[in-house]
């Protein structure tokens, strides 16, 4: 057993990665042969991610707020606290906060032979954010 206290700092969400505020908090780690890592990530209203795949899938569980989610070619879809989307292997894909709400969620993520966990892509223009439903 191994207890790690809460002594990570939360870092801000780079800006190549990021559109807006976001920040992130580490949850796990685990050492090899493991191979998943987790993450808290706090969207603040309007913020999202840019597109990006993970090689192996990405699991993100919504723990407060109202959130958006796409994959490459779908809707935009709503998503609210309890809500767990999976986004399958190399699926081209962005998620974040609705514009007037912040949105958390817990990201789990596992690293493929290569340790690659994800591949950015290009950022979510204010035209492809804009297209959301409503979140009322």
């Amino acid at each position: 057993m191994q207890i790690t206290r809460s002594s990570i700092n939360t870092v801000k969400g780079p800006a190549d990665w990021f559109t807006g505020e976001v920040y992130i908090d580490a949850v796990a780690a685990a050492p090899a042969p493991s191979r998943v890592s987790a993450a808290l990530v706090h969207f603040m209203p309007g913020a999202r991610t840019h597109w990006h795949r993970h090689p192996l899938g990405q699991t993100v569980f919504v723990t407060e707020g109202i959130g958006l989610c796409r994959r490459r070619g779908g809707p935009i879809e709503v998503i609210r606290p309890g809500d767990r989307v999976l986004f399958e292997a190399d699926e081209e894909h962005w998620h974040g906060a609705a514009p007037n709400r912040l949105m958390v969620h817990l990201a789990i993520n596992e690293a493929d032979a290569d340790h690659d966990v994800v591949h950015w892509l290009t950022p979510v223009t204010d035209d492809e954010y804009a297209a959301a439903p409503p979140t009322d």
